[in-house]
């Protein structure tokens, strides 16, 4: 490995300089879009879950059903705009006559955009990291549906600006206890508790509930003593 890295030349490593300074203006120009569409959309929550996961599913159902619960209360529905959970909660907002969000991505399988986000409410990005910061700028709430590595990564992403306090403290929600309990149980049992890698109240920050009914609840009770506001 050694004799492999001392072969590489720096200039046959190093990155052109034109596409580099073009690419940074196709990141700049994704964020301007992403600003721009969202500043003024209001009081949002942002719910994560599997693109596999299809209609009839019980999680599936559950999504439509605590999105259309959530836009009944006023607030507007961010998803990743693909399939599976992504649909469903756009076609929650839907159904209930809120603010239907997508947040596409370019990705050779799995992602295409959904018909249940409003038409002005479309976005695409190239950039996961750009795509990441609109789905917690701009929204004052998040709930976790079940998921994989995609959905691991916004969980753990969220969790530790919160923990760190980069952004006000806000709900976050997992569904589904027979899903998110085994990975908790591990959290408390390994990473508290064994190596203390995290503090005791770490855990608190993160809710699991079973039904839309409790997320509801919930959300709304948290904002009778915190004000509604951008996150950062």
């Amino acid at each position: 490995m050694k004799d492999q890295l001392q072969k590489i030349k720096l200039r046959d490593w190093t990155e052109p300089q034109a596409h580099s300074s073009w690419q940074l203006f196709k990141i700049m120009a994704e964020f301007v879009e992403g600003f721009e569409k969202l500043a003024k959309i209001g009081p949002c929550i942002s719910i994560f879950g599997s693109a596999r996961t299809q209609p009839g599913h019980h999680y599936y159902e559950l999504a439509v059903e605590v999105a259309q619960k959530l836009s009944k209360e006023g607030f507007g529905i961010i998803s990743g705009g693909g399939p599976g959970i992504m649909e469903a909660a756009n076609k929650g907002a839907n159904l209930a006559g809120g603010k239907s969000v997508g947040l596409n991505i370019d990705l050779p399988f799995e992602q295409h955009f959904n018909p249940y986000i409003d038409s002005d409410k479309n976005l695409n990005f190239d950039y996961f990291f750009v795509r990441k910061v609109m789905f917690t700028k701009y929204a004052q709430g998040f709930v976790m549906m079940p998921g994989g590595w995609g959905t691991m990564d916004e969980f753990f992403e969220v969790a530790t600006l919160i923990q760190t306090r980069k952004f006000t403290q806000t709900p976050l929600v997992c569904m589904g206890t027979d899903y998110w309990g085994g990975l908790f149980e591990w959290m408390k049992k390994v990473m508290l508790e064994q190596e203390s890698n995290i503090s005791p109240g770490d855990l608190d920050l993160v809710k699991i509930y079973d039904t839309a009914d409790e997320v509801v609840n919930y959300i709304g009770e948290f904002y009778t003593h915190n004000k509604l506001k951008p996150n950062f």
